[in-house]
């Protein structure tokens, strides 16, 4: 089997979809995108492509080593994307050949089904307690929100800090603690707020907070571990097992978010769940993208000893009318129940894709991109 042809298609907000077709009309589907710069990254995929036409996409170590050393210039954002992209499709078609889940494909499953959670937004605290409520009602065990900092600048005052601890207390309140809940900063705060803000959350006892300072200052996680007992977790802007090598060897994350749509895909992020593995490091892979992302992730939860829990944005809780999940043919085979999501039943990456709905998608144009965000005194903060 050789492969023939490598197809992509840019589709709604923050999703795209590669196609890898074959010699033997087996063909894998992956997710290479990178929220904002969809173009960018599909172009890369394409720029690697003369490093897999007429390769055997059973020999899928053999191209992740040849598509990331291949290149002078290594890692990143958008280089690392690509490649997840087409090692996700590799992975798919792999498990179709031999009828097997990748999971299955990686030593087999340790847990019998997968928690997942749901995010919440809200503009002030009885909204965002409201669609916590609504999580509730559709099964959720765990949800995630934001701390409610954007556009803050490097200190705040009292009143700015309350306001953070109102939004979070609503939603507790609201969820009881019975219910999961993860705080996430997106990076809004520097060091020296972040600490702060870290201490008061303590009350809430979350889950965790995470990317409570920008992944380019992790050294600052030292003293907000220091400050706060919460759980840290960061690593969704980190691309490969080096950028995690560090983070884990300093010992202050007790969560790594690793994308499998950024950091690699399956190949890679397998490999960093094993490294935090041996650091006693939980993994709960970021996914705010597209469904096929999401079972590229799954397939690594079922097999990841450390898995802990897995965010989407797909509303699995009502499947036949979630757009994004309209491209599966199989689409029924996702079972969700209770906040738990059951083993990919069939082959692969466990979904057989729309194409034709693919292309529809990818025909209507429309592209999504990264807020430009100001702080109240006109400086730029973070998204």
């Amino acid at each position: 089997m050789k492969i023939t042809n490598l197809e992509t298609f840019v589709l709604w907000d923050r999703s795209a979809a590669l196609k890898v077709s074959t010699d033997e009309g087996l063909s894998g589907w992956g997710e290479p995108v990178v929220e904002g710069r969809a173009d960018t990254t599909t172009a890369a995929v394409h720029e690697m492509a003369e490093l897999l036409i007429g390769r055997d996409p059973d020999q899928i170590e053999d191209i992740w080593q040849s598509l990331y050393r291949g290149g002078f210039y290594r890692g990143g954002p958008i280089l690392m994307s690509a490649i997840a992209g087409i090692d996700q499709a590799l992975w798919d078609i792999k498990g179709k050949r031999y009828g097997l889940p990748v999971y299955q494909m990686l030593g087999g499953r340790v847990r019998d089904r997968m928690q997942v959670y749901a995010w919440i937004g809200g503009e002030n605290p009885e909204q965002a307690a409201a669609m916590a409520r609504e999580r509730l009602v559709q099964g959720y065990q765990a949800i995630k929100m934001s701390e409610g900092a954007a556009n803050m600048r490097y200190f705040e005052t009292r009143a700015v800090v309350d306001a953070v601890i109102e939004m979070v207390g609503a939603v507790r309140q609201a969820i009881g603690n019975e219910t999961g809940l993860g705080i996430d900063f997106h990076g809004h705060l520097h060091k020296g707020l972040a600490k702060v803000v870290a201490h008061e959350l303590e009350q809430f006892h979350p889950l965790f907070i995470e990317e409570p300072v920008l992944p380019e200052n992790n050294e600052a996680l030292r003293e907000i571990a220091r400050a706060s007992s919460i759980p840290i977790a960061t690593g969704e802007r980190m691309f490969s097992r080096w950028d995690f090598k560090k983070l884990l060897q300093e010992g202050y994350v007790d969560i790594i978010q690793p994308d499998l749509s950024h950091a690699g895909g399956i190949s890679e992020v397998r490999r960093i769940a094993a490294m935090a593995e041996a650091y006693d490091v939980a993994v709960a892979p970021h996914c705010p993208l597209g469904p096929l992302a999401f079972l590229s992730a799954l397939q690594l939860d079922f097999a990841a000893p450390n898995a802990f829990i897995q965010e989407q944005v797909l509303e699995l809780h009502d499947v036949p009318n979630s757009r994004p999940l309209q491209i599966m043919l199989n689409r029924y085979e996702i079972q969700y129940k209770d906040g738990f999501i059951a083993p990919p039943a069939g082959p692969g990456l466990g979904i057989e894709v729309d194409e034709g709905l693919v292309r529809q998608i990818a025909s209507e144009g429309g592209r999504w991109h990264v807020p430009l965000c100001r702080a109240s005194d006109g400086s730029i903060a973070e998204w």
